[in-house]
């Protein structure tokens, strides 16, 4: 169980980054309308995958692996951290790079 949280929050992370890169890689900014669903799709991804591993802590306190759990704390700390801030980052640049292109 622990690998599949684990690989599902390895991709909703990685679905967090490139999301908004692919926003900001459009050729055509001027008739795009839809940036902000890809927005909230990023940060959705990106809250849905710390919620896996605080899932993931949970069934390592569940069946006692007090070992495991001492072992990736400070790792997944970090790591849930970079993930946040460079999601939050993306998507702010997002913001400003389309907040005034907006085809109304």
């Amino acid at each position: 169980m622990s690998g599949w949280l684990n690989m599902g929050s390895l991709v909703l992370g990685l679905i967090a980054w490139i999301l908004p890169v692919l926003n900001l890689g459009r050729d055509n900014k001027k008739e795009y309308k839809h940036w902000v669903t890809l927005s909230i799709i990023s940060i959705s991804a990106c809250a849905l995958s710390l919620c896996l591993q605080i899932f993931n802590n949970y069934h390592l306190v569940q069946i006692e692996d007090w070992g495991g759990l001492m072992d990736t704390m400070s790792a997944l700390a970090f790591v849930a951290g970079v993930l946040l801030i460079v999601t939050i980052l993306l998507n702010v640049i997002t913001l400003i790079v389309y907040r005034d292109r907006t085809v109304k």
